[in-house]
């Protein structure tokens, strides 16, 4: 027996070997550089739109005419941002609304869409076909936008505060079927069976089981939510006209109209030299950059929640 290994040669023993190791690691070292460089160069067409107007928003406005859009600029300006800053006060405050709304609108949104959903996802609940019923119906059926406005104007009385801008918008119905299938399809009905022969109470499982296994759920209408509040500027044209309670979205669209305004009625208004001098292009990517750069930044903490939601487990076999 020893004769016969000493007659095999070292390569032809080390090849299985190397073989099964290539297969215990999966792909080659060739096909994983491969497709690290497929899945790079996607990520890199996903990002490169936004850093490109980003490089535009820092462009002189006369190099932008002359030489059109580049990579590299021949010459950088910050006049897009000094012209949106103008305002001065009024930009800062518009984004504090903005934020406010935002954090304010998310938690209702999250509060009152997983408590309704957990509702109608329990089986032993009386009532959960008439709530699914009628919070499907509003998905398919509204009142319109004249009988809301005078419920929010002549009976709610809310035009020209915060509310009306929260209100709307925190009890989407699609986030509370999406939310019901999630806690209907990942809760196991075995874990809510062993809290109550424990002794828990139905809002003590909510909060201290359904929840913390349901961060999936939870991050995803979470993002929904804060990118339709950030985003949020009908509201605001409808119920609004202090200048102290305007959101960043319609401060940056009236900015916007002016400046449309101004450029297509120069010989009207203003002198044409003063019209040439805006920075409309520059101004209008500037403009991409201030509203969607914060939620942007935000993302990896909802992408943390994701993860953390994704690795928990509940029932273990």
């Amino acid at each position: 027996m020893a004769d016969l290994r000493e007659s095999i040669p070292q390569g032809a023993a080390a090849m299985p070997s190397r073989r099964r190791k290539r297969d215990i690691g999966g792909i080659s070292p060739l096909w994983n550089a491969v497709f690290s460089a497929a899945i790079g160069l996607f990520a890199l067409s996903c990002v490169f739109p936004f850093l490109f107007i980003i490089i535009i928003s820092l462009t002189d406005e006369k190099a932008l005419a002359i030489d059109g859009f580049s990579i590299i600029p021949s010459k950088f300006s910050l006049e897009a941002y000094r012209f949106l800053m103008q305002s001065g006060q009024q930009m800062l405050q518009s984004f504090g609304v903005t934020v406010l709304v935002t954090v304010i609108g998310t938690i209702l949104t999250l509060y009152l869409v997983s408590t309704y959903a957990y509702a109608i996802s329990r089986k032993n609940f009386a009532q959960r076909r008439f709530f699914s019923f009628l919070a499907f119906f509003t998905m398919l059926f509204s009142g319109g936008l004249v009988p809301g406005y005078i419920v929010m104007t002549q009976f709610l009385h809310l035009r020209d505060t915060l509310w009306a801008l929260i209100l709307p918008s925190i009890l989407n119905a699609f986030y509370i079927i999406v939310m019901r299938t999630f806690f209907a399809t990942t809760v196991p009905d075995a874990i809510i069976e062993s809290a109550k022969i424990d002794g828990a109470s139905e809002f003590g499982i909510y909060t201290r089981i359904v929840l913390p296994i349901s961060l999936p759920g939870i991050a995803t209408i979470g993002l929904f939510s804060t990118l339709g509040f950030w985003n949020d500027w009908f509201n605001a044209l409808l119920y609004i006209d202090s200048p102290n309670l305007i959101p960043l979205q319609t401060l940056l669209i009236r900015i916007q109209n002016n400046m449309d305004f101004v450029v297509t009625n120069s010989s009207k208004v203003v002198s044409y030299d003063i019209a040439a001098t805006l920075p409309t292009e520059t101004v209008r990517m500037a403009m991409v950059v201030l509203a969607t750069l914060p939620i942007a930044l935000a993302y990896p903490f909802f992408q943390k929640y994701f993860i953390q939601g994704l690795t928990i487990g509940s029932v273990k076999e």
